[in-house]
């Protein structure tokens, strides 16, 4: 009677396990199509558009022909993605690690609070544009001053939306906590770091997008490869399909380090999914 009931509660967790996968199939499909719908008429417009109209392929070349030609210069771009590639890895790496040192201590510290955002927010009003050519000036043109224009891209949102994050923790469960002795690190742990996730993954998006436009960037103010100086031999040499094949695989690479924030933010907020399943049933 006890193995058919324990057969009986396996059954029914496996059916509930395929119907959430069927759910998170469903709710996926439904925000991906429309976007890529709307994907798929623009190029149909253009395709049609270039071929109707004759348009002269140095100015406009036509979706088919940048495909064919990104694919017979695979080799090429792939070459110039992986530099790209890195530099924003790498410096997306280091803002995320200043980001979390920099919020911890405006949390911790109102002085540095005080003293310290003030001059983040300042920092933003300088444009990059004139910081990137300076850093290839001062540190050549090797990794790290891409390193560092990505850094410097990305840095704020992510350091900005923590810092609003660990503010905005619930007072009445920090309260609890001291009532029965929690220390001030423990509280951290416990309650000011999970409250600050959905506000640090609204900034990882941002921030993720900014990455990969800031390597290209940094690439366009001197580099030896990249996709950044990839497009710009390309733009003096007239291939404008060479460089929409190279736009088209940095939009690849940001919108797959964009959608790689979702299924970080399930792994580490599974409470989330659970709360939104409930608010959904």
């Amino acid at each position: 009677m006890a193995e058919h009931q324990g057969q009986e509660q396996q059954e029914q967790q496996r059916r509930q396990r395929r119907q959430r996968r069927r759910k998170t199939v469903r709710r996926a499909l439904t925000a991906v199509w429309p976007p890529v719908v709307l994907l798929a008429v623009v190029i149909a417009g253009w395709q049609v558009y270039t071929s109707a109209a004759g348009v002269d392929p140095a100015t406009l070349p036509s979706p088919a022909r940048v495909v064919a030609q990104g694919w017979a210069n695979r080799t090429d771009l792939w070459d110039n993605t992986v530099p790209t590639l890195q530099e924003t890895v790498l410096g997306f790496g280091v803002s995320f690690v200043a980001a979390w040192l920099v919020a911890i201590l405006l949390d911790f510290s109102p002085a540095a609070r005080r003293g310290m955002y003030p001059l983040l927010v300042a920092s933003q009003t300088i444009p990059i544009v004139a910081v990137a050519p300076l850093l290839i000036i001062w540190f050549g043109f090797g990794l790290l001053p891409k390193m560092l224009v990505v850094t410097l891209t990305t840095f704020f949102p992510l350091a900005a939306n923590l810092a609003a994050g660990f503010a905005s923790t619930d007072r009445e469960a920090m309260r609890l906590l001291r009532s029965l002795g929690a220390g001030r690190l423990r509280i951290f742990r416990l309650v000011r770091v999970p409250s600050a996730m959905p506000y640090f993954f609204a900034g990882l998006r941002v921030s993720i997008t900014y990455a990969v436009v800031g390597a290209v960037f940094a690439e366009y103010a001197g580099a030896e490869k990249g996709l950044g100086i990839y497009m710009q031999a390309q733009k003096s040499a007239f291939r404008t399909d060479l460089v929409f094949a190279a736009v088209a695989v940095t939009a690849g690479l940001s919108i797959a380090l964009f959608g790689a924030t979702y299924l970080l933010q399930r792994l580490v907020m599974p409470w989330e999914r659970a709360l939104t399943e409930e608010d959904r049933s």
